[in-house]
């Protein structure tokens, strides 16, 4: 088991092909500790894209969350009637997935659970994946790629994987 203390980072231990350990985010007006996976070989040699990405993430951690929250409401209330049929029981749709009017009511539906520091390619962007475990949607839950700070998608986690 290796275990390193990194300046930006924190403590960390290396566990298949990723460096992890613990950062705190806030979002739906819930401040939370998640797991933090910082995508590296067991060398610890993450670049300074990594650094970057996560550095501004919690520099600007506020509106690219406020963004996410948007994206996930925009996305499960195109998505939340087909997720209700897939449930078939209306009491289990109606806890699961129910009908929302903001995105104050994300917040019992949507718990962030990691940020992933992915690696850098070729195209140079600062890529973080953000995963989410969904009262709707337990087995594959919720992704959303952020890239150079911006939100670009919100999907099944496979976006961020």
């Amino acid at each position: 088991m290796t275990i390193i203390n990194d300046d930006l980072f924190g403590k960390l231990e290396y566990k298949n092909n990723f460096w992890r350990g613990k950062t705190t985010i806030r979002m739906f007006d819930v401040e939370q500790e998640i797991l933090l996976s910082v995508d590296s070989d067991e060398n610890a040699d993450f670049s300074n894209v990594q650094r970057e990405a996560f550095l501004n993430f919690i520099q600007d951690m506020k509106n690219i969350t406020n963004e996410a929250e948007k994206q996930v409401y925009d996305y499960y209330s195109g998505n939340y009637e087909e997720y209700r049929e897939m449930l078939g029981n209306k009491s289990e749709a109606d806890h699961l997935a129910p009908r929302i009017n903001s995105l104050s009511d994300l917040k019992r539906l949507v718990k962030p659970t990691e940020l992933i520091v992915r690696r850098i390619r070729k195209n140079g962007k600062r890529r973080l994946g953000l995963l989410c475990d969904v009262s709707w949607d337990i087995e594959d839950g919720l992704g959303i790629k952020i890239e150079n700070e911006i939100v670009e998608e919100v999907g099944y986690q496979d976006i961020v994987l």
